[in-house]
């Protein structure tokens, strides 16, 4: 785990280093981290320089209270938060939180899809 702040490249390749992602561009260039071909678990730039990502339903509301976070654009309604560097996290909880949100999406999937992405 990495300590300190986490820059938008550390960021990014965090989220490629979890099991099976990938990333492209959609939306005019909106960088998209997903697994299972298009299950999207963090986003960049959705709303300038920006993170974006799937957070706990129970732990949305509690998220969203802190400063420098908020619900994201299109988004909240399924549990996604949004932050703009420097993140106000530090890199241990913003790392922890980027690994729930592709395990979050992960045990949405098939049984047999899970198999390997899992941690």
């Amino acid at each position: 785990m990495k300590k300190g702040k986490m820059s938008e490249a550390d960021v990014a390749a965090f989220c490629l280093a979890l099991p099976g992602a990938r990333e492209d561009y959609k939306w005019g260039g909106v960088r998209v981290f997903s697994i299972a071909g298009n299950k999207m678990f963090a986003l960049q730039g959705l709303r300038g320089d920006s993170l974006a990502f799937k957070v706990d339903k129970d732990l949305f509301l509690g998220h969203c209270d802190r400063p420098g976070i908020h619900p994201a654009p299109y988004l909240a309604r399924a549990q996604w938060i949004i932050m703009h560097p420097p993140y106000p996290l530090g890199a241990e909880e913003l790392q922890g939180l980027l690994q729930r949100s592709h395990q979050l999406v992960v045990s949405k999937l098939p049984k047999k899809t899970q198999i390997g992405l899992l941690l």
